[in-house]
């Protein structure tokens, strides 16, 4: 155990998390919505740090980043906990375990061996992903400091409830994030994951303002977030902020509480990806249907083809110099765009 950051004391030796927007008050013995934060005794303390229930190597795209080094490789570690409780949630056998399972699992890894272990395996970048990043900030922060001192980039996979307050705060530290937007609803997105909509959006908006790279993802879910009324919804409110936010649109399969929905038809994320075109915004992909032109990247004034993929892996990068398309010359936006080779399959 590590003693918390982010919280303050309050009476009858009971604390009060301000790391994510649930700002959960604690009494002593017992641990906030993520599980994961206790108190004992009066003081806050992290029961995941040092303790990785996942690492591997993946590739970029799979974040899914399409905009950050592409082609590049991101070590990418969890620990237990989420402070969603996500009815779709296709990793709750690790986010939801502290819940379900009243366990905390994982391996001893220290904030050295992560990064040592990244630059072992020639990774761009560290991956905090397949659960919350927040609920494992100060973990985080520790080898996010190591990781910008070997040149290696940050990114949070994230349902974007961290405060502003503390995003504020740490933001030097991240490079990178994508974003989960579940719905536009309030009362549904509150239904399928317990938590707050405007919070996320809010967030959205932050990281963008902090000059943090972002890219958003919505996975589409047939009758409840899948209409035309919402999809431009969400497509408008990322336009507002930067045309340039790479939009995308993933497909849903039934798993954990949520089985009584069907998979998301490809024509549907089809038309979520028109959807968001028309909207203003330069960039939308399709997700989880292999081999759709969606998967690639175009020039948003000629049109012209410039990364290839097929799933997460990268045939072409056909960009030109200093991130400009290589056939009409327009600026293409993104982080390290040509700096990587393609992945030829």
């Amino acid at each position: 155990m590590k003693e918390a950051q982010f919280y303050l004391k309050k009476e009858e030796k009971k604390v009060q998390c301000y790391l994510c927007s649930h700002r959960c008050l604690i009494v002593p013995g017992k641990v906030g919505i993520c599980g994961v934060r206790k108190n004992i005794d009066g003081l806050l303390y992290s029961l995941v740090y040092g303790k990785v229930i996942a690492d591997n190597v993946d590739p970029i795209e799979k974040k899914p980043l399409f905009h950050f080094y592409p082609g590049s490789q991101s070590y990418s570690i969890a620990t237990v906990g989420c402070n969603f409780r996500c009815l779709h949630c296709q990793n709750f056998s690790i986010s939801q375990m502290p819940r379900d399972e009243s366990a905390i699992l994982g391996k001893g890894f220290s904030p050295e061996k992560i990064v040592s272990l990244a630059s072992d395996y020639q990774c761009k970048s560290i991956s905090y992903t397949y659960t919350e990043p927040t609920i494992f900030l100060e973990f985080a922060l520790d080898i996010g400091e190591l990781a910008h001192k070997q040149g290696i980039k940050n990114i949070f996979v994230t349902n974007g409830y961290i405060t502003p307050e503390v995003l504020q705060s740490v933001h030097s530290i991240i490079d990178a994030a994508n974003i989960d937007l579940k719905s536009f609803d309030e009362k549904r997105h509150l239904e399928l994951c317990g938590a707050k909509l405007k919070p996320v959006l809010e967030s959205i908006q932050l990281y963008h303002e902090l000059g943090i790279w972002i890219e958003v993802t919505t996975l589409i879910i047939p009758d409840f977030n899948d209409s035309e009324e919402e999809l431009e919804k969400i497509a408008h409110f990322l336009a507002a902020i930067d045309t340039g936010i790479p939009w995308h649109v993933t497909q849903f399969y039934p798993t954990y509480k949520l089985t009584n929905k069907q998979r998301t038809p490809a024509k549907t994320l089809k038309k979520a990806r028109e959807i968001g075109l028309s909207s203003g915004l330069r960039y939308v992909y399709t997700g989880n249907i292999l081999g759709d032109k969606g998967e690639n990247s175009y020039c948003y004034k000629c049109g012209e083809l410039l990364i290839e993929r097929r799933g997460f892996f990268i045939q072409g990068n056909h960009i030109g110099a200093d991130s400009h398309c290589s056939s009409c010359g327009t600026k293409i936006d993104g982080i390290g765009l040509t700096t990587q080779k393609p992945v030829v399959l």
